[in-house]
């Protein structure tokens, strides 16, 4: 009797081993794991019905079985019902546009997805998922023309244009160019117009704008800015670097930007201050100038660009420099501004009114300030000895922002002035040429107004 006890002990323990092992096995197995399907997609999904929808799925066991019901609260239809022989982790759910009428006579449509993955939780059954996805369905193109633009372009320079872009469902628009740049329109004068200055980068050999606007479904219309392309040669100087200067102004000047350096070959050193320093403080200047108006501009005027009183023209923009050290080519650089001399520590001036969007030390450009004048528009103080005004400042028209000076790379007392359009540095005596700003830019603006107030 008391060993009869003692085995129904034993095997009443070894059952409840079972059961615990059991389940620590179903627990902790990879066949019973417990999460359900992830759908991964937005909960508005805007749909032209050209490209089939692509749905992410993801399951730590795999996919064995989808289904998806699209709907307009009185019909509805089966789009997708598969049951997968060999399950995946990670898949994506193509939907055709269904060939059903329907589809066509509404605009807003519910799409259900049920997901059920290879896991024996659940009584075999597997986890499963439903989402619905509200789809909004939208076949027709943005409206986009243009209104007004600059006769032309030249290389180096700037341009404008003004045009009618309109859809319920914009996404995206932009002025494309074929050197990757896109410019960025701001709303003028009336709803639904836009304006953007333009900028051909002087290190680009050809030039075009397309207007792109792009919807939420994927709709893209395309208008091009028909410009007279002008082509144009600057100047291309040598310029022989000696001892003196390589022992003298670079030493000094790579103690102050990059003193790690301080030992290397004077050789070295100027080669790094010419290309590597140059290119960080131009990427600086790009990514501050870069920026352009968001809201509603009714009207944009500016007087020409005279920063300088009795400034002669020392360096020219455009100037593509080859430096050479005993004989050699060792490196070289484009001059993106104009040089102008005056006394010494003489005031400049912002011959607009703006905000100042930079002040503030940087390296060849030595004391620096770039004042933001509207629709991208930048004008750019370099070598200044003092600063008069700070960064967020709203400057006057005629105001004294600084002084000349030599910080930086400069090797004597000037100014170096530039104009910058969305980023790009353009030709500066465009924008100090009042016949110039007349034709290419007030005038575009006043006519295409005409035009937009005869609609």
């Amino acid at each position: 009797m008391r060993r009869q006890k003692s085995y129904a002990g034993i095997i009443s323990v070894i059952i409840f081993l079972l059961l615990i092992g059991g389940a620590f096995f179903i627990y902790s197995s990879k066949y019973f794991e417990r999460n359900a399907p992830k759908i991964i997609t937005s909960d508005e999904i805007y749909w032209n019905l050209k490209k089939p929808l692509d749905i992410l799925l993801k399951d730590d066991s795999g996919i064995k079985f989808v289904n998806a019901t699209l709907s307009d609260g009185k019909n509805s239809i089966i789009v997708a019902n598969k049951i997968y022989t060999k399950p995946e982790l990670k898949m994506h759910l193509y939907i055709k546009s269904p060939k059903n009428s329907f589809i066509y006579k509404k605009e807003r449509f519910k799409l259900t997805i049920q997901a059920v993955d290879t896991s024996k939780w659940n009584f075999f059954s597997g986890n499963s998922t439903t989402k619905t996805i509200n789809i909004v369905i939208d076949q027709k193109r943005p409206e986009l023309y243009t209104i007004n633009s600059s006769y032309g372009i030249k290389k180096g320079g700037s341009a404008m244009v003004i045009f009618k872009a309109g859809d319920k469902n914009m996404q995206e628009l932009y002025i494309k160019t074929p050197f990757g740049k896109k410019f960025y329109p701001t709303p003028f004068y009336k709803k639904g117009y836009y304006i953007s200055l333009l900028a051909w980068p002087i290190k680009e050999k050809k030039f075009r704008a397309d207007i792109v606007a792009k919807d939420k479904a994927g709709n893209i219309s395309r208008a091009h800015v028909a410009l007279y392309i002008k082509p144009m040669r600057y100047r291309k100087s040598t310029i022989t670097l000696t001892d003196n200067f390589l022992n003298g102004k670079v030493a000094n000047f790579i103690e102050e930007v990059a003193p790690k350096l301080a030992k290397e070959n004077p050789l070295k050193q100027f080669i790094y201050i010419n290309e590597t320093e140059r290119k960080k403080n131009e990427d600086l200047i790009h990514k501050i100038s870069s920026n352009t108006d968001k809201s509603l501009v009714k009207n944009f005027y500016l007087k020409p660009f005279y920063p300088l009183k009795n400034a002669a023209r020392v360096a020219s923009f455009g100037d593509y420099r080859t430096y050479i050290y005993k004989g050699k080519k060792v490196s070289n650089s484009y001059h993106l501004g104009v040089d102008l001399a005056s006394t010494k520590m003489a005031k400049i001036k912002s011959s607009n009114k703006g905000e100042v969007a930079f002040a503030h030390f940087n390296g060849i450009y030595g004391n620096n300030i770039i004042i933001y004048h509207g629709l991208g528009l930048y004008s750019l103080y370099g070598h200044c000895s003092s600063f008069l005004v700070q960064k967020d400042d709203m400057v006057k028209r005629n105001q004294t922002i600084a002084k000349t000076g030599k910080t930086g790379m400069a090797m004597g007392d000037h100014l170096h002035f530039g104009i910058l359009v969305q980023g790009v540095e353009v030709y500066p005596l465009e924008w100090m040429d009042k016949h110039w700003m007349k034709v290419n830019i007030f005038n575009i603006i006043k006519d295409a107004k005409k035009i937009i107030d005869k609609k």
